[in-house]
């Protein structure tokens, strides 16, 4: 009797546990991007009825990024694997700035941090050493073209909320200038 009880004590502590699991792997919730895409697009299009940000053109591309060029480069898009060089500047839809690799830019908003490099940022398209938002983004763009990209949260830092000045789940906007590529 004695055993029974430990291995029914056992089996409801199984039962308790496995009730209370996660969905993933790694130990927390699945990301719903699904979810989170239609919210972001409920933000996004509020924002452009409103955002007074001038433009040559808008492209919507089906993944929610949206970009809105002011100004046309004269070189060709890249491809994938190339070497991008931008300058940047993010922002979060409030208008707040939260990081720039312009040190002007940086002071002005009080995003200024004494120990980091302020220089022109470069990533290889179609990699993660960017957030995905920037090679969707870019890869639509002509090299020499200024413009902003919208970016939804499943493309940007999704939950993590571990960006300083950037909410879990925030959709976010970039002023870029796509200076070339190699």
């Amino acid at each position: 009797m004695k055993n029974f009880r430990i291995v029914l004590s056992f089996l409801v502590a199984v039962l308790l546990v496995a009730s209370c699991g996660t969905p993933s792997p790694f130990g927390g919730p699945v990301y719903d991007s699904e979810g989170n895409l239609a919210i972001d697009r409920v933000k996004i299009d509020d924002f452009l009825r409103t955002a007074p940000i001038d433009s040559l053109y808008r492209i919507h591309d089906p993944t929610g990024v949206v970009i809105i060029v002011q100004e046309e480069g004269t070189g060709a898009m890249p491809a994938a694997g190339m070497l991008v060089y931008t300058n940047y500047t993010g922002k979060l839809l409030d208008g707040t700035v939260f990081d720039t690799n312009l040190e002007d830019v940086a002071r002005e908003n009080d995003v200024y941090d004494p120990s980091r490099t302020y220089r022109i940022f470069q990533f290889t398209l179609g990699t993660s050493e960017t957030i995905q938002g920037f090679n969707l983004g870019f890869r639509q763009m002509t090299s020499g073209s200024k413009g902003v990209l919208i970016i939804p949260s499943p493309w940007a830092y999704r939950d993590s909320g571990t960006i300083p000045g950037v909410p879990a789940n925030s959709v976010l906007v970039f002023e870029v200038e796509f200076l070339g590529m190699d």
